[in-house]
């Protein structure tokens, strides 16, 4: 009890003021008794015990209480005080007379119930006296507004008004539908006349009648009922309605109401549009309604918050169901009408106030999507429909954008619905389907564009960049329908290069101010280039790329040129860097795609190496249009280059590399040469990723010896397995020994160390694995000549052997593991002189006989003997030691195999011969010791 008196002190005790006034005490005091006062209030819990006498009060201070607001107090400091639950002001003063409000409609109810159950009242006394206590109830409401003094309570007479109005509302329901004493006519206009006299009381009596207002009157039509209704008539009550609660709304400050208006009336327009079938009249009533709703009251309407959304989506639906009107209308001309009328409407309210634009943007999207989808209309309907929307959406927004305020939204406006519609119109009408003029829509087209087109030189001015782009976009793509309209399909590459180069002229200078600008090139390059394949029907130019021209085409080459003079354009205007070199590179692609479909393939890709030759030397900053050159002239050296690898890879595994299965000279010289030629002359910089250019020389080395194989393979035609046995060792001997000469000559003309040491490295891996590995004579079946000593085995190992000391020139580092080579190689060569001298020109068809292996023993011997005298001449202890290895291993083959087969006086005399050598290698052998440096 304690914190219920204190909450409701300020309600139930007396201020001090007033007890002073009472009791006659001066109202004089010191500050510091106010100040006490202040922090000590008074609570008294016993009223009775105060003498108080109000008829004592002043009149001036009776009319201050009269007039103080119901609502919390204020605190001292002028801000509101902190909400707080008070269980006896909310349960002893503000519920008591909501209750008794509903109370007295509760008890009217079951007073009519009662009479009826007991047969009392027939049905027009029920209905004469729910009007009598509706009247009456709102006569009390009038007496407690006039005595406002007395009652001292807002409340009593809200009370008595909702409860009032909501029973006129069921009387007019009773007597119309109910009972039916009257026509739903009147009954109807009964339900009006009630709402209008809520809105009416509303502003005497408050927050009830409005809620009664808006209530009722969006229900009073669906408590009338019947099946015919007059859609004019009701449309015109809802707007009625609408725009007198908005107004009463306005009036009274409560936002809410306005909404809840706006919502009803638009839920009402979606349940007008269920029935169908729509005369004349209801699709003017309906479609006035739905304008209404979508801009009259929306712009009226006073928002607290979210007003640009609210007004948006009441446009957006007030769009929406008109567009449902006009194809539930048969897209007669009234419907669209209608909906112009709405953007006409739109467009005034957004010319004098900026925040309704967003709506007209809404109203213009529903607008082409109902266009498009318009079933077979009309051409000429269509075409006025058309001009209205443009007009509407886009003239006006034109019309800002020059004389009022207007910003990226108009600019948007202008650049998408012109688009739209000539899209629309296309779809529509099929325009594009086939080749033929169509000069109406072209027309139309042009004079479309117009609109993007002056909203250009209205923004170019201007920072708004993504907006100029848009218009500038809009407009070249306008002109561009326009034109494949009117001109043939095999004419869209030209109009639409004309465009995309005029757009880079245009913008030549403001590529860099923003992303937008230099997009819009690049789409305009792009689509220049997606009209090649649109307009060739059959394909035959696409074809004409991987085949090769049968036949001249000038006007296929005009088509792919034009395709590339917009990536040209871009090349030329944009500094160097990335974007640039993208561009040369899809020109370049483009010009041999020209060029493709004239010139047959070898001639194509000879005038590719020309241009690339060109280039480097006049231009050799735009490397990378060379690079694209390059890469299709190696899509037509793909076939030849593989033909040889197949055949190489054959070969690697031990197969006969035959003519017959070579890439043939044309190829090789029509494609490969031309290629290599290419790679030769062209050194690539991009300026984003090198700093320095990188020369292609080095990838045309393998191609060079590519060209070079195929044409020595020529000279001996190894055609079959016999021409390979006769002739197989001398081919590459021959070919080990150009490879060395060549790498010789770029040593002495070019001092080219690099090059020089791979054409020998080169030489001497074909050497080790082709004739010492898999076709070596001693067990491959190939001819090396019937002269002894003169013949191919002398020249094959001379030519190893050379290509291995003349690496040894160039990589000295390499040395050690040179001479090792060196001593195996001329040992090998050795045993192979020495099996020819006893089997011929083919080594392997003769048995190993044992005078052949004596002779091998002594061989083996010399050679070591040689080792010893090169060591010893050239001061080098590796070859000393190859000597000592090749000696110690003759001695144990001797020793164990040789002697092992003789008996008598040859084992003897090979003892003596053996022993006398091995003396004298030592004798030999240790004087050099003697002599040689220190370090060694």
């Amino acid at each position: 009890m304690r914190l219920l008196a204190l909450a409701s002190s300020d309600a139930s005790a007396p201020s001090a003021q007033e007890s002073d006034d009472v009791q006659g005490i001066e109202p004089e005091t010191s500050p510091e008794k106010l100040a006490e006062s202040a922090q000590a209030p008074a609570v008294t819990l016993r009223r009775s015990a105060e003498a108080v006498a109000t008829t004592e009060i002043p009149p001036s201070e009776a009319s201050e209480r009269e007039t103080q607001p119901s609502e919390p107090a204020l605190a001292a400091d002028g801000q509101p005080s902190r909400f707080s639950l008070d269980f006896e002001d909310i349960f002893g003063r503000r519920l008591p007379i909501w209750a008794g409000g509903i109370t007295l409609a509760v008890a009217g109810v079951f007073l009519v119930r009662y009479s009826i159950e007991a047969g009392l009242l027939t049905p027009v006394v029920r209905v004469a006296l729910s009007f009598l206590f509706g009247l009456l109830l709102l006569a009390g409401a009038e007496i407690a507004y006039r005595y406002e003094d007395r009652i001292r309570d807002e409340r009593v007479r809200q009370a008595l008004a909702g409860a009032g109005l909501a029973t006129l509302y069921a009387g007019f329901y009773l007597a119309g539908t109910q009972y039916g004493l009257i026509g739903q006519s009147v009954a109807f206009l009964g339900l009006a006349a009630v709402t209008a006299l809520a809105i009416f009381l509303s502003y005497r009596f408050g927050l009830p009648s409005a809620v009664l207002g808006l209530v009722g009157g969006f229900a009073a039509p669906a408590l009338v009922g019947g099946e015919d209704a007059n859609l004019p008539m009701l449309a015109l009550y809802l707007a009625l309605v609408t725009g007198g609660l908005t107004q009463t709304a306005n009036r009274q400050s409560r936002s809410w109401l306005g909404l809840g208006a706006l919502a009803g009336g638009l839920g009402w327009g979606a349940l007008l549009l269920i029935g169908g079938d729509f005369a004349f009249a209801d699709i003017l009533a309906l479609g006035l309604y739905f304008i209404v709703l979508g801009t009259i009251v929306p712009a009226f309407l006073e928002i607290e918050r979210f007003e640009q959304p609210i007004r948006i989506a009441a446009a957006a639906l007030a769009g929406l169901q008109l567009a449902v009107l006009v194809d539930e209308g048969g897209y007669k001309l009234l419907a669209w009408g209608l909906y112009l009328l709405l953007g006409a409407a739109l467009a005034w309210f957004g010319w004098r106030r900026p925040e309704m634009r967003a709506g007209s943007a809404m109203a213009a999207a529903i607008g082409i999507v109902l266009l498009a989808l318009w079933p077979a209309p009309d051409p000429m309907s269509f075409a006025l429909v058309a001009a209205g929307l443009a007009a509407l959406f886009a003239l006006v927004a034109l019309g800002l954008l020059r004389w009022k305020d207007g910003d990226s939204l108009e600019a948007l406006s202008v650049a998408t619905v012109p688009l739209a519609t000539g899209l629309v119109t296309l779809w529509t009408f099929g325009s594009l389907d086939g080749d033929t003029v169509r000069a109406w829509e072209g027309m139309g087209l042009l004079v479309l564009s117009a609109l993007p087109a002056a909203a250009v030189t209205i923004l170019w001015a201007r920072k708004a960049q993504g907006e100029l782009a848009a218009n500038l976009a809009s407009a070249g793509l306008l002109v561009f329908l326009a034109t494949a309209c009117l001109l043939p399909n095999v004419t869209m590459p030209f109009t639409a290069s004309a465009i995309a180069v005029g757009l880079a002229w245009l913008l030549r200078g403001r590529m860099g101010e923003s992303r937008s600008l230099s997009a819009l090139l690049w789409l305009a390059a792009v689509g220049t280039l997606l009209t090649l394949p649109i307009s060739d029907t059959r394909f035959a130019e696409i074809e004409t790329l991987f085949a090769g021209a049968s036949e001249w085409s000038p006007l296929s080459f005009l088509r792919w040129l034009a395709a590339g003079l917009p990536w040209a354009a871009i090349a030329l205007i944009r500094p160097e860097g990335r974007d640039r070199a993208v561009a040369e590179f899809v020109t370049a692609l483009l010009l041999f795609a020209a060029l493709a479909q004239m010139l047959a393939p070898i001639w194509l890709v000879w005038v590719a190496a020309t241009l690339v030759a060109g280039v480097s030397v006049k231009w050799p900053e735009r490397s990378i249009a060379t690079l694209a050159l390059i890469l299709c002239i190696a899509l037509w050296a793909l076939a030849p280059l593989g033909d040889w690898l197949a055949e190489g890879i054959g070969a690697l595994s031990g197969e006969p590399m035959l003519l017959s299965y070579l890439p043939s000279l044309r190829q090789v010289l029509g494609f490969v040469l031309p290629l290599t030629i290419a790679l030769a002359m062209t050194r690539v910089r991009i300026l984003s990723y090198l700093e320095r250019a990188v020369p292609l020389f080095w990838a045309a080395v393998p191609l060079a010896l590519i060209v070079a194989h195929v044409l020595f393979k020529q000279v001996l035609a190894l055609d079959s397995s016999p021409d390979f046995a006769s002739r197989g060792l001398a081919e590459r001997t021959l070919w080990e020994a150009l490879l060395l000469a060549v790498g010789w000559g770029a040593w002495f003309r070019l001092k080219q160390r690099q090059l020089a040491t791979a054409f020998a490295a080169t030489a001497s891996a074909h050497f080790f694995w082709f004739t010492s590995l898999l076709h070596n004579p001693l067990w491959d079946h190939q001819a090396v000549g019937p002269v002894p000593l003169a013949n191919l085995a002398l020249a094959a190992y001379a030519v190893g052997i050379g290509s291995l000391l003349s690496i040894r020139h160039w990589l000295p580092a390499m040395r050690r593991w040179i001479d090792i080579a060196v001593m195996v190689l001329a040992t090998l060569g050795a045993m192979t002189l020495l099996r020819q001298v006893f089997a011929g020109s083919f080594l392997d068809t003769l048995p190993l006989s044992q005078s052949e292996d004596l002779l091998r023993s002594l061989v083996g011997i010399l050679l070591a003997i040689a080792f010893l005298l090169i060591g010893s001449a050239r001061g080098e202890r590796l070859w000393r030691v190859g000597s000592l290895v090749l000696m110690t291993g003759t001695v144990l083959k001797v020793f164990i195999f040789d002697t092992a087969g003789l008996e008598g006086l040859l084992r003897i005399a090979s003892f003596v011969a053996l022993g006398a050598s091995l003396i004298g290698i030592g004798w030999f052998y240790s004087r050099q010791l003697k002599v040689a440096p220190p370090g060694q």
